[in-house]
């Protein structure tokens, strides 16, 4: 099984609008052969000082692949191509960890 954690710092006010693209998204991604995990994540409230915020322009995607090659065909799927060119203006840094069982 394939891990991938994808850290996405929007610009300033600009996480919302990615995430409405992101959701809007999902259904296409569930339904590729070999998606097992595929969602957004966002700081949640109330941990106190053990917790490190991504920050309000931050979110992580958490998926899981069955194969290397299904997260390849993912990422070159039409409707991540689409979602791409649809928010890469409003996109600060993106960060893709793929991480495979230890």
């Amino acid at each position: 099984m394939i891990h991938v954690l994808a850290i996405i710092t929007a610009k300033p006010g600009k996480r919302a609008e990615i995430l409405q693209s992101f959701h809007a998204n999902i259904p296409a991604v569930h339904a590729e052969e070999g998606c097992i995990e595929y969602g957004p994540a966002v700081d949640a409230e109330g941990m106190g000082p053990m917790q490190t915020k991504l920050g309000e322009d931050t979110f992580v995607v958490i998926e899981k692949w069955a194969s290397l090659d299904a997260l390849k065909a993912h990422g070159a799927a039409p409707h991540m191509v689409a979602y791409g060119a649809k928010t890469r203006d409003m996109v600060a840094s993106r960060v893709i960890h793929v991480l495979s069982n230890g």
